[in-house]
């Protein structure tokens, strides 16, 4: 990817058109949270094409967790916003995840993974104290084995997280989204075998992973 690491990329005006002039205050608001937000270093994050009919606004963010030049997971956050709410939301600002990392075979047969994964993501909510709605997603285990000419590859498990919730809106209607893509980084870090970036695990056990996605 091509944004430093840590932080979001200057070109994201380049990549998206529904954050312009004509899009309402707060949409505009919370964009720009989302592009001045400080990361964890082994964050690389760039803006891409957003969804078109989801929302009347939308904008995206592709991100890798990357350690020693090595992919540990990818996902892609998007920011939705419909200036007359939604009622599935009971909100009018919606985000929207996908998260993806390759596991050991071992690891993936322990029953209780998917239930960790979900606790990650909500527990990246309450340890900054982000709050946030109507949350619901998946949580999905895929293994491969390979034959023929790819039987020479090893097996692989890839997880995969899809998960949307709606960020409580504060002063002027705007959610804190830096603090969201704060705490959505710290899950895929998580996912990517990475301590919590304050140092201290406080109970809570990262994947043994060092393997990433095999395609971006």
């Amino acid at each position: 990817m091509a944004a430093a690491q840590g932080r979001l990329s200057d070109g994201a005006d380049d990549t998206d058109d529904t954050a312009g002039d004509e899009a309402p205050l707060p949409f505009r608001q919370a964009v720009e949270a989302l592009r001045t937000a400080r990361l964890r270093p082994e964050m690389e994050i760039d803006p891409t094409r957003p969804p078109q009919r989801l929302a009347p606004f939308a904008y995206a963010l592709e991100a890798a967790v990357v350690a020693d030049g090595e992919d540990l997971t990818d996902g892609r956050l998007v920011l939705l916003h419909d200036p007359q709410g939604h009622d599935a939301w009971k909100g009018t600002f919606r985000l929207v995840t996908l998260v993806r990392a390759e596991l050991e075979p071992e690891m993936a047969a322990d029953p209780l993974l998917p239930e960790v994964c979900w606790s990650w993501l909500t527990g990246a909510f309450e340890a900054r104290g982000v709050e946030y709605g109507e949350a619901s997603g998946t949580v999905t285990l895929a293994g491969s084995h390979y034959f023929g000419g790819l039987a020479d590859r090893a097996p692989a498990t890839q997880i995969e997280i899809r998960a949307s919730w709606t960020p409580r809106e504060g002063t002027g209607g705007v959610p804190d989204t830096a603090a969201h893509l704060a705490a959505w980084c710290e899950l895929l870090c998580q996912i990517g075998g990475l301590p919590p970036a304050n140092g201290s695990d406080g109970g809570v056990v990262s994947l043994p992973q060092r393997r990433g996605p095999q395609s971006r």
